[in-house]
């Protein structure tokens, strides 16, 4: 049983891997990179964040948030707000701007991907699969 898993998880891996590929192409502004698009859809969901919290959830060292945010910053997409208790702490809350720009983004890379789907002229039944692996790949990525 095992075997089956690691089949399909290699499977899995491959395609996703192709198809973000594909999506990560599509963006509302080339002067964004991948990294700065994650954090400012992390601040999008989650609101105001300390560097650490936001280096955390994206899983990269402080350094390396801290030169993202100045990035981010530089392009008018973040902001920096002074903690109100403590001055020594910084928040990185996402500006309007940066709002636009992560929702422009995702209309785009829905476009394109819903014209992929449609080009491919699958019948209801594959269109049905789609829809339910997306609910179950949701339930992985959540894990």
């Amino acid at each position: 049983m095992t075997e089956d898993f690691s089949a399909t998880a290699s499977e899995l891996r491959y395609a996703l891997f192709r198809l973000t590929r594909r999506l990560r192409c599509v963006r509302a502004t080339d002067a964004t990179t991948d990294a700065q698009l994650a954090t400012l859809g992390t601040l999008r969901a989650h609101g105001r964040q300390t560097l650490s919290r936001l280096a955390e959830r994206e899983r990269v060292t402080a350094p390396t948030m801290s030169a993202t945010v100045n990035g981010l910053a530089e392009l008018g997409l973040v902001v920096r707000v002074p903690d109100e208790d403590d001055r020594r702490r910084v928040h990185v809350e996402i500006t309007e701007q940066g709002r636009e720009v992560v929702a422009a983004t995702i209309r785009r890379r829905d476009e394109v991907l819903a014209n992929m789907i449609v080009g491919l002229d699958l019948d209801d039944h594959e269109l049905q699969v789609l829809r339910e692996a997306a609910a179950v790949l949701k339930k992985v990525a959540d894990a």
